[in-house]
């Protein structure tokens, strides 16, 4: 039988283990709190990290658009240098591979309908007409572009021209091999500086 004084007892040890259950609940959400403290100041660590990461990048991006500006800058000045030369010269002497032209018609522009383009220069007498692409360095990809696209283009921008003798020419300061071979297999005439006058290839 359970005396007055064994559930006094009972009641006193239960209290004592919700006490002790209390404490170390306590114990454990203030190492809790302490860890989440400790979190909270990392993330600040790491999201002004990220700031300062992100100026970086953001400073890194406007100089490499800095220098792209001016690496494009060098190289368009490089092929105005390049079509001034070659016009200066063309336009001064209009004789091309044995042929004299009568006039010479630098960036010549034109749009029928879907169709348009540009042409450095172009070279006519009353029979003949030079399509002259210039660039500063020469590529094989020039010369596949002349063929394809630029000259594909000018028989249908210039009907004008249809029972003309058409020669095309790549001008340059510099033309490798592979150039001067794939011309020579396409008939596309290569014209390059030599000194102040220009060489026929």
């Amino acid at each position: 039988m359970i005396t007055k004084e064994d559930l006094t007892q009972a009641i006193l040890d239960m209290g004592n283990r919700l006490e002790k259950s209390n404490n170390e609940l306590n114990i454990s959400h203030n190492k809790l709190a302490e860890s989440q403290a400790k979190t909270d100041e990392q993330m600040k660590k790491t999201d002004e990290q990220m700031k300062q990461t992100d100026e970086q990048m953001k400073k890194t991006d406007a100089r490499l658009d800095r220098v792209a500006k001016l690496v494009g800058n060098i190289s368009n000045n490089q092929g105005d240098i390049a079509e001034e030369f070659f016009w200066n010269t063309i336009s001064s002497s209009p004789i091309l591979n044995g042929i004299k032209y009568d006039s010479s018609h630098k960036n010549a522009h034109k749009r029928i309908g879907d169709t348009e383009d540009e042409y450095d220069i172009l070279m006519v007498n009353g029979k003949d007409i030079a399509i002259i692409e210039v660039k500063y360095k020469a590529h094989t990809k020039d010369i596949k572009r002349l063929i394809n696209e630029k000259y594909t283009n000018f028989k249908k921008l210039y009907l004008e021209y249809k029972n003309y003798h058409h020669h095309l020419a790549l001008a340059s300061f510099n033309i490798n091999d592979d150039v001067k071979k794939m011309a020579k297999e396409n008939n596309v005439l290569l014209l390059q500086r030599k000194g102040d006058l220009i060489e026929t290839i």
